[in-house]
């Protein structure tokens, strides 16, 4: 008579490894670049009209900060790219973004 083999079972297959920070570059984020604010009455906002103009805190010609999800990471300029606006980046703050490249 023949005697079946059993075989052992098999170990657990362990979930796949994830790596913290590649997962972390895949996540969009918004980055924008703020010219400048102003405080103003509820008042003045109601006379608003076209051809308005507001003075910003900004002085012309002075860098713009650099925002990614509303937080500043440093400083640009204006410049035209193909038919766009874009920045060139003149200074970073002290966060590590290359740790996530």
């Amino acid at each position: 008579m023949d005697e079946a083999v059993v075989a052992p079972p098999a170990p657990p297959v362990a979930p796949p490894r994830r790596d913290f920070a590649q997962m972390m570059r895949r996540i969009p984020v918004t980055l924008t670049l703020e010219v400048g604010s102003t405080r103003l009455s509820l008042q003045e906002l109601a006379a608003i009209e076209p051809n308005s103009v507001i003075e910003l805190d900004t002085l012309a010609g002075q860098p713009l900060i650099i925002k990614v999800n509303g937080t500043p990471i440093g400083r640009a300029e204006v410049v035209v790219s193909g038919e766009n606006y874009g920045l060139k980046v003149l200074e970073l703050s002290d966060l590590d973004l290359g740790s996530l490249t």
